[in-house]
């Protein structure tokens, strides 16, 4: 009984910290009012800050409210310096196809080379041929593990970067990402791994090693082929389930993959707090369902063009996949943490659109923009 006592009493500090360490990380871009709020002020991130710009009364209705600080898409990104964009590609987010975009479609005083029959581009600053400016899948290859987390890459990149210039340098890093409608993300993956997909090779690094085939069991042996959407979703260690807020957030603030450390309660606030709060700090994020608002956030936060104009691709495979309602209030249980983040997300990004709108007099207007079910 006294060790129960210990344990329980352990679990219960541990995640009071990550919770304390959380609500400190959350306010030191001055996001929030104090350090005891933290991130817990999930529909407002600051109780005394109030618009007083003069265009507030025409602005679409406001879920959140950031300061302008978080909302100012003015980043002084330096591709001839050591900036770096880093893209985190979260499976079926449209991220292949972005990804392509970043290395085939820039108008960049030196694009990158892309060579037919090669997977990999080589993206090298203008006048050298080590130094790179984009770490990707199609510029970098997988270097940190495949479709790696949020978690793997802070600590991965800066190292592999050393490694791939063969010198260390201090840099900046601009991370970048693209997100999807939970719903319509969860069935296309569903429906990627019936036809074969497995991302088995995934690392899942966290806090210096992977996880354990008990912290992490598999659903599946060899693959999972033609799996029903009923069993895809009765195995309680798929990773498709909130799969956008565990990639976003610090997995060791809960002890990575082990969950005896804390409640799922706690796990899962602590969670949606921390992808949250990285959500908020990266450069970019553009969401799939809004392809040329997503573009053109991208083109005046880096100050970068693209050649050609991105395209809204309707009927998707989850869009061609209907299901009940039972099944559909079955995903969106199973997802609850990613609607949570996605609908902060959305209302992050119009808020930042509407922004860039207002200031922008050679603003082209995508606001009629058709939504592409993905």
């Amino acid at each position: 009984m006294e060790l129960q006592w210990w344990k329980a009493a352990v679990g219960t500090g541990l995640g009071l910290l990550a919770l304390g360490l959380l609500a400190y990380q959350s306010c030191m871009d001055n996001s929030c009012t104090s350090q005891s709020e933290g991130f817990l002020l999930t529909n407002r991130e600051d109780e005394n800050y109030a618009p007083s710009d003069r265009h507030a009364r025409d602005l679409p209705q406001k879920k959140y409210t950031f300061r302008p600080s978080t909302l100012e898409r003015d980043l002084d990104f330096n591709i001839s310096g050591t900036d770096v964009i880093v893209f985190l590609h979260m499976q079926k987010t449209g991220g292949t196809s972005f990804g392509r975009q970043l290395v085939t479609n820039m108008d960049l005083e030196r694009p990158c080379q892309c060579r037919r029959g090669q997977k990999r581009c080589q993206c090298y600053r203008p006048g050298t041929d080590r130094d790179i400016w984009l770490f990707s899948r199609f510029s970098t290859g997988w270097s940190c593990g495949l479709h790696a987390d949020w978690t793997e890459l802070k600590d991965c990149v800066p190292d592999m970067m050393d490694k791939k210039e063969k010198q260390p340098k201090k840099r900046r890093y601009f991370y970048i990402t693209m997100l999807r409608e939970p719903v319509a993300r969860y069935l296309s993956e569903w429906r990627h791994v019936q036809r074969g997909a497995t991302w088995k090779t995934s690392r899942h690094m966290c806090d210096g090693r992977m996880p354990t085939e008990k912290e992490l069991p598999s659903c599946f042996d060899d693959n999972w082929v033609g799996v029903g959407l009923d069993e895809f979703t009765d195995c309680p260690w798929n990773l498709a389930n909130n799969r956008q807020t565990r990639m976003l957030a610090d997995l060791s603030l809960v002890g990575c993959y082990n969950t005896s450390r804390v409640s799922q309660e706690q796990r899962n606030r602590i969670l949606l707090g921390s992808a949250k709060t990285n959500l908020r700090r990266m450069a970019f994020f553009g969401l799939t369902e809004f392809q040329k608002k997503s573009q053109y956030m991208f083109e005046r936060t880096f100050k970068l063009k693209f050649i050609e104009p991105f395209e809204q691709v309707n009927g998707t495979t989850a869009g061609r996949t209907p299901i009940s309602e039972d099944k559909k209030r079955r995903v969106e249980e199973l997802n609850t943490l990613d609607i949570e983040l996605y609908d902060y997300a959305k209302d992050l990004f119009l808020q930042r659109l509407e922004r860039l709108k207002q200031s922008d007099p050679d603003y082209y207007d995508y606001v009629d923009e058709e939504v592409g079910n993905w």
